[in-house]
């Protein structure tokens, strides 16, 4: 038989996402916030801890959270209570709250001799790098997610962006709030990234009797 009426043999490769949850990452729950906070806090972590908590309150994408500055949220020897950061993505500026779990968590961490000298919050330990990248960033939300033994690839770094919002949308169903709080130029973007559909407008419309 000639070779050219042989059939043609596909490569036996396995899907990069074979088994893998794609797709929009899950955000936190309020159990496995508290959950992460307690185990972070009894080893005694105290860069990981105020990493977590920064990460939650800020909300912000991973690349502008890993480049954060001491005195974007320290000043004359305290934390501030509100900061704002200038996203890379869209070169704006967004603010965000630093509440009082969070500012202790700071305080202790910018006062650890660890950071004396240092420009950045969270150095990096790699020597040819001024900061955590966010390839570090992520293999450590990685691990506080398999701490808590959820699945891993449900969810990332943008779960701790987005876990506060979902919790505001879901008590309050403030768009406008969240497109603010995530610096998003267009609602659209605020409505695919929370993820809201038909039902929750109805769930919404069914909560106001008139």
């Amino acid at each position: 038989m000639s070779i050219d009426l042989l059939p043609a043999l596909t490569p036996n490769r396995v899907s990069w996402n074979k088994g893998r949850i794609v797709g929009q990452k899950r955000p936190l729950l309020p159990r496995h916030v508290w959950s992460i906070r307690v185990r972070l806090e009894m080893t005694g972590c105290a860069r990981d801890l105020a990493l977590f908590n920064m990460a939650i309150d800020s909300k912000l994408r991973g690349c502008d959270l890993v480049a954060m500055r001491v005195r974007d949220v320290f000043v004359a020897g305290h934390v501030k209570e509100r900061a704002s950061m200038t996203q890379s993505k869209t070169g704006k500026p967004v603010r965000f709250e630093i509440t009082d779990t969070t500012r202790q968590s700071l305080d202790r961490w910018i006062r650890n001799p660890e950071m004396t000298g240092r420009e950045f919050l969270w150095p990096s330990r790699v020597h040819d790098s001024l900061h955590l990248s966010t390839r570090q960033y992520a293999r450590i939300v990685r691990g506080w997610v398999a701490s808590l033994g959820l699945e891993a690839s449900a969810y990332g770094t943008h779960s701790m962006r987005r876990t506060k919002v979902a919790q505001i949308y879901k008590k309050t169903g403030n768009l406008r709030a969240v497109q603010l709080l995530l610096g998003h130029t267009k609602m659209d973007s605020t409505v695919r990234y929370l993820g809201v559909d038909i039902e929750d407008a109805l769930s919404l419309s069914e909560a106001i009797d008139l």
